[in-house]
């Protein structure tokens, strides 16, 4: 792992810590404010992509994956007011998500880079963004899983209530998990501009 990479690194650990740290606190009713910062983690793939390859994308993934497990396992071990702050099914749900859907839009990336400059980042978020969502919030909260760790206490997340407020009753974690999606296709789109800008000066220092 050359110096080259560090700053991708670096900010990839950042996104991660601060993420794991921003997921306790909630904004509005559906939402945690690790909402907001979690879907950086694909911009920062992307820019080591475009720049560096696939390769150079992978070890930085590879770090976050460490960073978030080590934070996931001290956050098992720190009591809260109702248990942990993170349950072994979160900690395993995040680990599983954050892998699989970053290699995921890796991979994508990669077989789209020759296109516009747009389709690669935009395509491969969006698909790494509904995996990870899907992975995560199945695997941490769906009533199914249960067996994952029986000891998990996840029937606050099975509360049927209507959906995002306004719609067919479904189970919470449901809200939960298409509320986390628009917010990461969202902020998506918005990536591409600093996408654009900071590959274009590293592209040019290279």
């Amino acid at each position: 792992m050359t110096r080259t990479y560090l700053p991708g690194i670096i900010a990839m650990a950042a996104i991660v810590v601060a993420s794991n740290i921003l997921v306790q606190f909630l904004f509005g009713q559906w939402l945690t404010w690790g909402a907001f910062t979690y879907p950086l983690a694909f911009l920062v793939t992307d820019i080591m992509n475009r720049v560096y390859g696939s390769a150079a994308a992978r070890r930085v993934v590879l770090v976050g994956f460490v960073v978030g497990l080590v934070c996931s396992l001290i956050g098992t071990q720190i009591m809260g007011e109702f248990g942990p702050l993170v349950t072994l099914r979160i900690a395993i749900g995040s680990g599983v998500a954050f892998l699989t859907a970053q290699l995921i839009d890796v991979s994508v990336f990669a077989a789209l880079r020759g296109g516009k400059w747009w389709r690669a980042p935009l395509v491969s978020t969006l698909i790494g963004s509904s995996i990870d969502t899907a992975l995560f919030f199945s695997i941490a909260f769906a009533g199914s899983l249960s067996f994952i760790h029986p000891a998990t206490d996840v029937s606050w997340a099975a509360e049927t209530l209507p959906l995002l407020g306004a719609g067919p009753a479904a189970p919470l974690w449901v809200s939960l998990a298409i509320a986390d999606w628009a917010v990461k296709l969202s902020i998506a789109l918005v990536a591409l501009i600093p996408f654009r800008i900071i590959t274009a000066r590293l592209t040019q220092t290279a």
